[in-house]
């Protein structure tokens, strides 16, 4: 009987620990929404969040700071992006930001958000991967495109700025800095932060 109650207090922990609950009133973390769906007809593979690094799993944490609710601030070094919610909290998604020599920092806003955008790859960039070229008139969107499920297009007093908030389907490359720029969410998480980000959000990007 002794082993019978032990076996279900440790599943009861192991299930709080998925869920992602804690005893601070203030974290909490979204493991457990890593799962395959269809979205807007197509198919998101799963992820396999356990390969994931837990720092980099989107989470709820205390985060204080002076920008108001709805505002992005993009932690390059840390590779965190953090979108502001009231009383001190932030939700906060893990990242893959620009490799060597693609790095940026700045203030923009989000002008457009489209879903499974087309993606266009910029001269300079074929210039670097000519086997780019086929794609010069616009990549279709799709499980395999480069911008994921979905684009924030950050635009600043000049227009539009040529970064991007996106999706991927290189869940590996988060964490990581591999981007030519351009800031990459997993697939589920650009999803959720797509469905709460507003347009005219300020992004800072550190």
């Amino acid at each position: 009987m002794r082993l019978k109650s032990l076996a279900i207090v440790a599943a009861l922990a192991l299930t709080t620990a998925l869920a992602g609950c804690s005893t601070d009133g203030v974290s909490r973390m979204f493991s457990n929404d890593y799962g395959g769906r269809v979205d807007a007809g197509y198919q998101l593979p799963t992820i396999p969040i356990s390969k994931v690094p837990r720092q980099f799993h989107r989470q709820i944490v205390r985060y204080e700071t002076n920008e108001k609710p709805g505002t992005v601030v993009v932690d390059t070094g840390q590779k965190f992006l953090y979108l502001v919610q009231p009383d001190g909290k932030a939700m906060r998604y893990g990242i893959g930001v620009g490799r060597e020599g693609f790095e940026w920092q700045g203030t923009a806003r989000i002008a457009v958000k489209r879903e499974w955008p087309v993606w266009t790859p910029p001269p300079a960039m074929i210039k670097r991967q000519p086997e780019l070229a086929k794609w010069s008139g616009g990549m279709p969107g799709g499980p395999k495109n480069a911008l994921g499920a979905r684009a924030l297009y950050l635009f600043n007093k000049g227009g539009d700025s040529g970064y991007r908030l996106h999706g991927t389907p290189e869940w590996n490359s988060i964490g990581k800095a591999m981007s030519s720029g351009c800031i990459r969410l997993m697939n589920q998480d650009i999803i959720d932060l797509y469905n709460r980000v507003e347009v005219g959000a300020k992004v800072i990007v550190q």
